[in-house]
């Protein structure tokens, strides 16, 4: 049994490891020359790091990674605490799996490490994906034709897979942008940030936490924009643009803002909800199946979940019997992964309320929920999405 990965992203290296763990030979087709160290922070919760447990991937990530004690959310003007969730030991003995927070490329590196270099076919672009019922066919920019019995699309979210089976469908600008940095430690350990920080107000929120051991604090501003921005990860901010978005906030914020050195600037881009994400051996995964704001920190997080639902499915299956084991991969994950989107949206009208009793509610309700569950209010799906390997209470 013969697989074609399309995209050596988060996603598509995640459906590598886990067809390989299936037992089916694998070829993973990435358009770049080589592997390079983009983007910045990411967070990942116990529903996705159980995953890279199976995977055997956990312990390289976590190596790298940091482990924050908590997350506080802070009002925006003074940044007075409104309430902090644990994230820390606790949680990890309830979720079966640590809540890590690691720059992206040291992600993307472990998986990439654990894929054989002879399954990766680099700097190779796929123009047409094919198929009857014996077979799919990938098509190269060389006119080579890889034959698979199945065909996974993780070509992120400009996907042209996406396209090819179900039509023109562009991705839709979210209405916000982001500032992102990377700030050696030592330059903001005067200010007693907390290890995961949530900055909310109107129109805005702004996030910090500690990657590559606490060596570094990746930080993000979210703003309302009505002008569709740039969606890039090196696009630079003019010098002090940052400053100005966020004028008036407290003085902490300000200060890493200030301190910051290259801020770069990109847009927020989504892609809306499908009714179905395979047809017969080609299924999408990932952002090309559904790409979602970063609000709730599980955009990576979901890609990785459709790799591990996916190796469920299509185990021990025979070639004939692959359009059916994609439906029920498709059913395992996509009413997850559209309600993750659609949470992910609201928590940023929610964390973007004008100060006043909409806020003052918000706040209200984070302080009841704390009080009564150590975790956050979307901790409930950590516990039922992706494999059941953990030791969870």
């Amino acid at each position: 049994m013969r697989a074609v990965v399309v995209g050596a992203g988060i996603g598509g290296l995640a459906a590598t490891l886990s067809l390989r763990r299936a037992g089916w030979e694998v070829v993973l087709v990435e358009q770049t020359p080589r592997f390079a160290e983009v983007g910045a922070g990411i967070q990942l919760a116990p529903n996705a790091t159980r995953v890279l447990r199976r995977l055997d991937v956990l312990d390289a990530v976590a190596a790298q990674a940091s482990h924050p004690s908590h997350v506080s959310f802070r009002t925006w003007s003074d940044g007075s605490e409104i309430c902090r969730y644990t994230t820390g030991r606790e949680a990890e003995e309830e979720f079966g799996g640590p809540y890590l927070l690691l720059h992206r490329a040291d992600l993307h590196q472990a998986l990439a490490a654990a894929v054989p270099p002879e399954s990766v076919r680099l700097d190779t672009t796929v123009v047409d994906i094919t198929q009857d019922d014996d077979c799919a066919h990938v098509t190269t920019a060389t006119d080579e034709r890889l034959r698979a019995d199945l065909v996974v699309a993780a070509d992120g979210i400009r996907s042209a897979a996406r396209q090819w089976l179900f039509g023109k469908d562009e991705a839709v600008f979210s209405g916000t942008a982001a500032y992102r940095a990377l700030l050696p430690s030592a330059e903001v350990a005067d200010l007693g940030l907390p290890p995961l920080g949530v900055w909310l107000g109107p129109d805005r929120h702004f996030v910090h936490y500690w990657v590559r051991r606490g060596e570094l604090l990746n930080i993000v501003g979210v703003f309302a924009t009505k002008a569709a921005a740039q969606e890039s990860w090196t696009a630079r901010a003019e010098p002090g643009e940052q400053l100005r978005e966020f004028a008036g906030w407290d003085s902490r914020v300000l200060s890493v803002l200030e301190r910051a050195g290259q801020v770069l600037r990109y847009g927020i881009y989504t892609r809306a909800p499908l009714a179905r994400w395979n047809v017969g051996r080609v299924t999408l995964l990932g952002d090309s199946a559904h790409a979602m704001t970063p609000f709730q920190a599980q955009g990576a997080a979901q890609a990785i979940l459709d790799a591990a639902a996916l190796g469920d499915a299509v185990t021990g299956t025979t070639s004939a019997e692959v359009p059916c084991a994609l439906d029920r991969y498709v059913g395992r994950r996509l009413p997850t992964a559209t309600s993750t989107q659609a949470g992910s949206t609201q928590a940023g009208r929610d964390f973007h309320l004008p100060d006043g009793p909409e806020a003052e509610a918000r706040n209200a309700r984070m302080v009841a929920h704390a009080a009564e569950n150590r975790f956050m209010p979307q901790a409930a799906a950590w516990r039922r999405d992706g494999p059941d390997d953990g030791p969870r209470r």
